[in-house]
């Protein structure tokens, strides 16, 4: 039955690109080849006369959700693209074509279990935009707050998953046929997409999402994030306070407001950093219909977030080797560059250095004869993994959340402000990120958070010396002999040493992070370290003795 669904699947694809004009594009990329035979069961269109872009875009649109997110994704690259492309492809933000309003209306009482104009005050049945999941109604509370209601499309469910077994199937194809396929690891890459996509359906995680990013930003005069009605909140339906703001892509509306739009941009990208690398927990649908600009104080203009189904995060690892990686391509010391991808596992172990050196200098050097303000992190990316292809780079599912967002930023950075140096905005952040990773006392702290689970080891220390001694005399329950006895003497004493030993290195380190933390008083810090310093040098000099 699931083969017979994706075949039919596939069929209707197809049907759609010869519709639009598409198909010999597709098939000129030899992945879907093993299926060729489906051509020949396709009806013959005539040829349509509107623009590519137009007919890119119709056929997104038609073809649902995740093709119509596939578009957002690449909507922002004016750089990559051609600017009739883009331009279409931005419509898919907002102009999605909306389901029937009784529809909504119908699925909010089924959720609520009451009639709407019970649950609202007031509630628009004219939506006020549509999207690919879902669409947004105008609306009040009973007690006056003006809000928006969101709404998952009807059968959205269902048409994703068929979505995806689709592109499970090209993605199966692709590691088959397609000579980097395995490389690439295309079927964890759609794995990784169907989590994602999973969560951006459930808007109770949503709204979670919003709630935890309105924490992060709290005070912040570079981003707002809208408040989350949680009683009007349901795993189809999210309930959230109605912001005011002109579209991140409206710029003429944004200078004729007197808004700093250098600025504007710099603050894009230190946003995006901060929550990459000092809250490691990331908005990844930066596109231009998921944000907007307050421009109450147009020389400190302020961004809004909405939508908030796709977030990401990084292991503390993966930050590490990201941010240095970064540092060292911009700093030209391509060796950190080759030896940061092995050692992060990136590549594999028995790469040597010098080689993978050599490749990522060869590829990336010509990138400097531009002025650093032009050079795109998307074609750094795009660099380092050319370089890394021959020695068989493998694609990090947890960074392409990553890549798409850099991606996004960066294409909305340089639309707002082509002049835009992201190199001279993110530099400091990341050198001071990196120099915060090695201070002592972010590892004190790091230490002091760890301490109740270590503090509950030591304290188990003891049970555990007395269970080890008491299996010995269990394996012996005739005694010691005249010849063991000594043996289990020096046994005996070098477990009290260990204790003394654990026991002063407990206060050594509590008297660090006493001082460390600048707890007052001060002195106790010093006396406790400098006893727990005594104690562990004592029981070396007993073990030696």
């Amino acid at each position: 039955m699931r083969r017979y669904r994706l075949v039919l699947r596939l069929m209707t694809i197809q049907r759609v690109l010869i519709k639009h004009g598409l198909d010999e594009f597709v098939w000129a990329t030899h992945l879907l080849r093993p299926v060729g035979w489906l051509r020949r069961l396709m009806p013959r269109w005539k040829p349509r006369r509107e623009p590519l872009g137009v007919r890119i875009r119709q056929t997104l649109e038609e073809l649902g959700p995740i093709f119509v997110k596939f578009g957002q994704a690449v909507s922002t690259r004016r750089d990559l693209l051609p600017a009739a492309i883009s331009t279409e492809l931005v419509k898919l933000q907002d102009q999605v074509p909306p389901f029937d309003s009784e529809v909504a209306v119908t699925m909010l009482e089924q959720a609520f279990g009451a009639p709407v104009d019970e649950v609202f005050a007031e509630f628009e049945r004219q939506p006020l935009a549509a999207a690919s999941v879902a669409q947004v109604h105008s609306a009040r509370l009973e007690s006056g707050e003006a809000v928006v209601v969101k709404i998952l499309r009807p059968g959205v469910h269902e048409q994703v998953k068929q979505d995806l077994e689709v592109l499970y199937a090209i993605a199966a194809l692709a590691e088959r046929y397609w000579q980097d396929g395995r490389r690439l690891r295309p079927v964890e890459v759609v794995t990784e997409f169907e989590k994602t996509l999973n969560r951006e359906l459930d808007l109770m995680q949503e709204a979670a999402n919003a709630a935890q990013l309105k924490r992060n930003f709290e005070g912040s005069d570079q981003l707002y994030v809208p408040e989350i009605y949680w009683d009007y909140c349901r795993p189809n339906v999210l309930t959230m306070e109605r912001i005011s703001g002109i579209p991140i892509g409206d710029i003429e509306a944004l200078k004729t407001h007197g808004t700093n739009i250098a600025r504007l941009a710099e603050n894009g990208v230190k946003i995006f950093f901060t929550q990459v690398f000092k809250h490691n927990f990331f908005h990844a649908d930066m596109h231009p219909g998921n944000i907007f600009v307050d421009v109450e104080n147009p020389e400190h203009p302020r961004y809004i977030a909405v939508d908030f189904g796709i977030v990401g995060s990084l292991s503390a690892r993966d930050q590490h080797y990201l941010a240095a990686n970064f540092l060292a391509f911009f700093n030209r010391d391509y060796y950190r560059v080759a030896k940061l991808h092995i050692d992060s596992g990136w590549v594999p172990a028995d790469t040597r250095v010098d080689e993978l050196e050599a490749a990522v200098r060869a590829v990336c050097e010509p990138i400097f004869d531009k002025p650093l303000k032009d050079i795109s992190f998307g074609l750094v990316l795009l660099r380092l993994f050319e370089a890394a292809r021959q020695f068989r780079m493998e694609v990090q599912p947890q960074l392409v959340l990553l890549q798409k967002t850099l991606l996004n930023i960066e294409g909305l950075g340089r639309q707002l402000h082509p002049e835009l140096d992201l190199w001279q905005t993110a530099k400091p952040f990341l050198e001071d990120w990196m120099k915060q990773r090695t201070n002592p006392k972010a590892h004190l702290e790091q230490l002091l958070r760890n301490w109740p689970d270590i503090s509950e080891d030591l304290l188990l220390l003891p049970e555990v010396i007395h269970r080890v001694l008491r299996r010995v005399v269990d394996e012996n329950p005739a005694g010691p002999s005249q010849d063991a006895s000594p043996q289990i003497g020096k046994d005996v004493a070098a477990s009290k040493s260990a204790g003394r030993s654990i026991s002063g290195a407990a206060l050594l380190i509590a008297g660090v992070l006493w001082i460390g933390m600048g707890t007052a008083p001060s002195w106790l810090g010093w006396v406790g370290a400098a006893v727990g310093l005594l104690i562990t040098l004592g029981s070396g000099l007993g073990k030696r003795n």
